[in-house]
């Protein structure tokens, strides 16, 4: 008795496995192709590379002090266009910061001469630039390798390019930026530098690739992620066909067309040119009267009432039919 229970309850999950198994491969024998009618299209295509890239200085300047002392004034503030030579802070020397503060306590008269016969140190800059950090405050005890401010007298894009893809970047090749944080904004720039030496991220090898906006917008800030798309090609006015029309056949490419009085489309060998992975450039071989065959996979899902057809499931058929009654 109990062996025919087992056998029982084994002929029960097979039956339900293959229920399942059936109607798996009777929703994907539903899918098929869809064939729809296309004329080529006269308009412009672009083929680009696109990458990631990060906002830096071009140049970099910290501003150090040449001896250890006390800050005294900082006389600019980040976001500043500062000129060569000009005054960006006063500082003492340790020296000198000692022998105030002991004239200090002498009284107003002391101190007033110590501090126009003891002269402080002037900060000056070396470049043209913008301050982009400027965190410390008067009275801070400095080294003479602390950074009092730092400079940049550019913004760039550092872009990543891999390598399969470095051999059609150009020095003056046009790009488009797009930062992260101003997503509506594109940015359009040229390739100013190529770097020689390769980097290794993530196991693929990458060449740095610096790029020179043509105008820095004021949003611009040092660290911010973008988006880079260098303009490898592009064509203004030519005849284009989706990637899904062109087909390989013993290496030719070809696509169908509808012929007047025929239900059977004629293949069509065409030339092509260059694709942006949507499109195709067409050469020759069709014209823009063509009416071409368009061939895509549909899926069609299984009905929800054949998703229902367990039979090892409770049935609501009945009772959806009262409702509607109702």
């Amino acid at each position: 008795m109990i062996k025919k229970i087992k056998v029982l309850l084994i002929i029960l999950v097979i039956a339900v496995a293959a229920f399942f198994i059936i109607n798996k491969f009777k929703g994907e024998k539903e899918s098929g192709l869809v064939a729809s009618e296309i004329k080529p299209a006269l308009g412009s295509i672009q083929v680009l590379i696109s990458t990631t890239g990060t906002v830096y200085p071009k140049n970099r300047l910290e501003i150090k002090p040449p001896v250890g002392g006390r800050l005294e004034s900082i006389l600019v503030q980040e976001g500043d266009k500062v000129k060569v030579g000009q005054n960006l802070a006063w500082m003492s020397s340790t020296e000198r910061a000692a022998l105030l503060d002991a004239a200090m306590a002498k009284g107003e008269k002391e101190l007033r001469y110590w501090q126009d016969a003891y002269k402080p140190i002037a900060l000056l800059a070396p470049i043209d630039a913008e301050v982009i950090v400027a965190t410390m405050q008067p009275g801070q005890t400095v080294t003479a390798t602390d950074a009092i401010l730092v400079l940049s007298d550019q913004l760039i894009v550092r872009a990543q390019v891999d390598e399969t893809d470095i051999g059609r970047i150009k020095l003056g090749q046009k790009a488009t930026i797009t930062l992260d944080a101003y997503p509506d904004t594109q940015i359009e720039a040229l390739t100013e530098h190529i770097y020689y030496e390769s980097e290794t991220v993530n196991n693929v090898t990458i060449y740095k690739v610096d790029l020179a906006p043509d105008k820095i917008p004021d949003f611009f800030r040092s660290g911010m992620n973008a988006t880079v798309d260098f303009k490898v090609e592009s064509k203004e006015g030519t005849l284009l066909v989706p990637v899904e029309a062109v087909h390989k056949d013993n290496g030719e490419d070809y696509v169908l067309v509808k012929q007047a009085g025929s239900k059977e489309p004629v293949k069509r060998v065409v030339k092509l040119g260059i694709t942006d992975d949507k499109n195709y450039e067409v050469l020759s071989g069709i014209n823009a009267e063509d009416m071409i065959i368009v061939m895509t996979q549909k899926y069609v899902a299984p009905a929800a009432a054949k998703a229902n057809t367990n039979p090892f499931l409770p049935s609501f058929k009945s009772r959806t039919r009262n409702s509607n009654k109702q």
